[in-house]
């Protein structure tokens, strides 16, 4: 008789991370927070739910649309799980830490689900990890957003990274100065994104724009690339709010100088990405070998004020798991479930080898019992398959000491007494030809 198996596939854009991914992620983590750590931000922790009509006052159109929503039993609210955290700092700043000094220097780590077409094969989870700088309205604390993301991907080991910076300041005022409103104005700004300077001609063509206007608009598509385009944009803008927008981006430049990031940066003044919710500077992280941003921010100076508790605010968030997808083609990155010890007790008693385990955590070695009642040569094969370094035997009446080490990588054996397994010369052993 055939048994049918149940059906236990995950929903789509959902994973499962084994223990190899769970220690790359993990490791990612870390050595993003402890750049927020060594800035004086501090953690916090956001809750998986929110009331729906609560946390959609942060939101902007496109995250409301990708928020999934279900009904509370215990209320009859709509609740939902956050597509985003930021908001909830929002939240947080104008609630829980109103009292607090300003600037709010907080950091956080954490997981949201968005909705996301079938079709685009795209993740519904993100791993975010990110900090806001909240109650600074200064060009100093933009650039030490930028300088924080920069030196934290120096920190995880990418090279030729670039951090792309832009103004939305910029861009509204070329927009507002050409006087295009409605369908022309969405049109452009979609030709924009997609410096589609065809398109770009075809609106001019079809509006009574300016001279002056028309230089500014058709430039749009093409302000991107090198420091140079700063003054190339410079010659080109007459309006004040763009001139503006550009002297608070030579500010913020003027203080990355500083900082000694400037080699990482690029420019793209016609990026229209946060048009609806950042107030000034933007910008994202590329990555050599991936082709979607691993980091991304700017200023926000609006968002609490949703929340009844008006503050200047700027911030910025990593996508982890783009990262590790990055980080998956590096095999120098010192992340991996790699143990130290599997011990196999040759003795029908199991008190010394739980003695010896014991011994052995209290130096800072990970070491598991071979619980389970196997020949020597299966407990080895099962020491190489889940990546412990090295498998200790202990009571072997057969050689000097009772205790005989196998390094699992190449066989090696050393034999070792009670004594030993103190010395530094049990931590080489296990080290040695690892290059760790």
């Amino acid at each position: 008789m055939s048994i049918t198996k149940p059906d236990i596939s995950l929903p789509r854009g959902v994973s499962d991370f084994m223990p190899d991914a769970a220690a790359k992620i993990g490791y990612i983590e870390h050595k993003i927070r402890r750049v927020f750590e060594l800035w004086g931000f501090r953690r916090v922790i956001t809750p998986k739910l929110e009331y729906e009509d609560v946390m959609a006052i942060g939101l902007g159109d496109e995250l409301k649309g990708k928020t999934y929503r279900f009904d509370d039993r215990q209320t009859g609210r709509l609740l939902a799980f956050p597509p985003d955290i930021t908001p909830q700092i929002a939240r947080i700043v104008a609630t829980r830490l109103a009292d607090w000094p300003l600037p709010h220097r907080i950091s956080y780590s954490g997981r949201v689900l968005r909705q996301t077409e079938i079709q685009t094969g795209r993740s519904r989870e993100i791993f975010q990890s990110g900090v806001e700088l909240i109650g600074l309205d200064s060009p100093e604390a933009d650039a030490e957003m930028i300088a924080m993301a920069i030196e934290a991907l120096q920190g995880l080991g990418f090279e030729n990274f670039k951090i792309d910076l832009g103004q939305v300041e910029f861009c509204r005022g070329v927009m507002a100065a050409s006087g295009l409103s409605g369908q022309s104005l969405r049109d452009l700004h979609m030709a924009v994104a997609r410096k589609d300077s065809s398109a770009v001609e075809r609106i001019i063509a079809d509006n009574d724009l300016s001279e002056t206007s028309r230089r500014e608009v058709l430039a749009l598509p093409r302000l991107f690339g090198n420091r140079d385009i700063l003054d190339t944009a410079r010659q080109i803008a007459s309006n004040v709010r763009s001139r503006a927008a550009l002297d608070n981006l030579q500010n913020v430049l003027d203080i990355l100088d500083i900082h000694g990031v400037s080699e990482f940066l690029t420019f793209d003044l016609g990026e229209t990405r946060g048009l609806e919710y950042h107030t000034g500077i933007t910008f994202e992280g590329f990555v050599p070998g991936l082709g979607e941003p691993v980091c991304s921010g700017g200023r926000y100076d609006n968002l609490t004020a949703r929340y009844g508790h008006p503050a200047a605010a700027t911030g910025f968030t990593f996508n982890v798991l783009s990262l590790l997808q990055a980080l998956e083609r590096r095999p120098d990155v010192e992340a991996s479930t790699t143990r130290d010890f599997l011990l196999f007790n040759c003795k029908e008693d199991r008190r010394e080898v739980l003695e010896v385990a014991r011994l052995l955590r209290s130096l800072g070695y990970s070491t598991a019992r071979d619980i389970i009642h196997r020949e020597e040569r299966a407990s080895l094969e099962y020491a190489k398959r889940l990546n412990i370094r090295c498998m200790l035997v202990v009571g072997d009446e057969t050689v000097l000491g009772n205790y005989r080490a196998v390094r699992t990588h190449d066989s090696k054996t050393k034999n070792f007494n009670s004594d030993m397994l103190m010395s530094d010369e049990l931590k080489n052993f296990i080290q040695e030809g690892q290059g760790d």
